[in-house]
């Protein structure tokens, strides 16, 4: 009897692909590997890895004609675990509480400006560039957290799906851009580059924030919270309204 000949590759990777823990095997090499080249580059912030990673996995999934929903059939393990990671800011944050009382007015003044200039210049610069209303009310929330910012785009009338690709383009580019900025403002203090990161740039700015200091990610992440209650209850007013002006 003859020999059976081996799969192949392309028969491999369907096995495999049908498989739930793939996909949170490949997020977790391929996240891996970039965080070892960012390592490498002294942590250099154009080569920050969630970019990477997002591009190397977007790649594969295209290459290999695997639809998303089958992929995230194991990766969506690592977004559980967004929502403990998210409630554990909370330690570094309880080490700043001495600060957090004597900045608890210049705090709340800076999360209402940043909220509010965000939104209205994004909002105002889309529509001098002619976008349409239902972009205009998508963009609206991107410097939210995102599934906050989903909701309050689907109250506005928007697409959440265009949402979260702009909420994912707006962390990434504070993340790589900030620290320039920062450096050419001459701002030094690390509460407010971190403050200001969370209030921006959501969690791919606060996880930016934790690796140039606890400090400063602790300030992100309280940024990033009072950013998100703040929103869910103002933008939908604030956003609707200008929308309704223009």
């Amino acid at each position: 009897m003859a020999a059976e000949s081996p799969p192949s590759l392309m028969a491999l990777w369907v096995y495999l692909a049908a498989t739930p823990l793939l996909g949170l095997t490949l997020t977790l090499l391929v996240y891996h590997g970039a965080f070892v080249l960012y390592r490498r580059s002294g942590f250099h912030p154009l080569a920050n890895p969630v970019p990477l990673a997002v591009a190397v996995l977007a790649t594969l999934l295209w290459v290999t004609g695997t639809p998303y929903a089958t992929y995230f059939e194991g990766a969506q393990f690592v977004h559980f675990l967004l929502g403990p990671a998210t409630v554990a800011l909370a330690v570094p944050l309880f080490e700043q509480m001495h600060r957090l009382r004597r900045l608890a007015l210049p705090l709340l003044g800076a999360l209402v400006a940043g909220v509010v200039v965000t939104t209205v210049s994004a909002i105002g610069l889309a529509w001098a560039l002619g976008a349409s209303r239902i972009t205009l009310a998508s963009l609206a929330p991107k410097s939210v957290t995102m599934p906050v910012a989903m909701g309050i785009a689907e109250k506005l009338g928007g697409l959440p799906s265009l949402t979260a690709v702009l909420v994912m383009a707006t962390g990434v580019s504070a993340a790589l851009g900030a620290r320039y900025l920062f450096d050419a403002l001459r701002i030094r203090e690390p509460a407010v580059r971190g403050f200001a990161l969370g209030t921006i740039a959501h969690g791919i700015g606060t996880a930016r924030a934790f690796q140039v200091s606890e400090e400063a990610g602790a300030f992100a992440g309280l940024a990033m919270g009072l950013s998100a209650l703040f929103s869910a209850l103002v933008l939908p007013w604030l956003a609707g309204g200008l929308l309704r002006v223009l």
